[in-house]
């Protein structure tokens, strides 16, 4: 499906149980498509779940590197490790969900640490990469459909989200003379183990459908799908694109 020969994917994702989770765009079936090395940045504060993800990814040729992607120092050490990169996928985030007037300094900074800060320093390195190498890549980072509307105890991650935006279309701008496309996925809720507990109260649920045309939320597949099309060929024009997998919930 892809003919890049690796790609980072900047985060797992985690159940309420510290079951490892990841979500490998190009990884399918216990096989990486295309020959590809894949490298997966851990946070630091899921270190204590690599064992069990290790088991999950042996023999495979997916290989884990755990940092701090909010540590810029140690983000950059990291990343030193990590050979020839074609593709990279930032998916790291965090939501520390408080009321306006409650927001604290610590949510505040740590949100926009991983969530804004994290994306721009491993894409500035692995695209001074692709641009020393010659490499035509594609990075796609992932957004949120709450860039662009305003949720209840949101302030932080809305804003985080709508500076992501605005940062994917800078770098799609800046890195295009490069052959570099940059473009971001802007889910609504996904059914991952985490979000079937945070959306499975009945009426919360509710009331979020009923502002999705197709009512319902997506799926992991309907994100990964989104993900592959733009890190292909098949999306060799696009660029600098932001891609609701929302159900139609921004234009309801």
């Amino acid at each position: 499906m892809c003919s890049f020969h690796s790609v980072i994917i900047s985060h797992v994702l985690l159940s309420a149980d510290c079951t490892t989770r990841v979500l490998l765009p190009i990884y399918n079936k216990g096989k990486s498509q295309a020959g590809a090395l894949v490298w997966i940045l851990l946070p630091s504060l899921v270190r204590y779940c690599l064992w069990p993800l290790c088991c999950v990814l042996q023999g495979t040729g997916i290989e884990t590197l755990c940092v701090d992607l909010g540590d810029w120092d140690a983000t950059e050490a990291a990343l030193s490790k990590v050979g020839a990169i074609d593709l990279l996928v930032n998916n790291a985030a965090v939501a520390v969900l408080q009321p306006f007037l409650e927001v604290t300094k610590e949510a505040f900074d740590r949100s926009f640490d991983v969530n804004l800060r994290a994306v721009f320093h491993v894409s500035q390195i692995i695209s001074q990469q692709m641009i020393a190498r010659g490499v035509q890549g594609a990075i796609v980072n992932i957004s949120s459909q709450a860039s662009q509307r305003a949720l209840q105890d949101h302030a932080v991650y809305c804003s985080t989200k709508s500076a992501l935006d605005m940062l994917t279309k800078v770098m799609a701008l800046e890195l295009g003379p490069h052959k570099i496309r940059v473009n971001s996925v802007n889910p609504t809720v996904v059914m991952t183990d985490m979000g079937r507990i945070n959306w499975s109260e009945p009426q919360k649920a509710a009331a979020m459908i009923s502002r999705i045309p197709l009512q319902k939320f997506a799926e992991v597949d309907d994100v990964v799908n989104s993900i592959l099309f733009l890190l292909s060929d098949k999306s060799a024009m696009t660029t600098g694109v932001s891609l609701p997998v929302d159900g139609g919930f921004l234009v309801s």
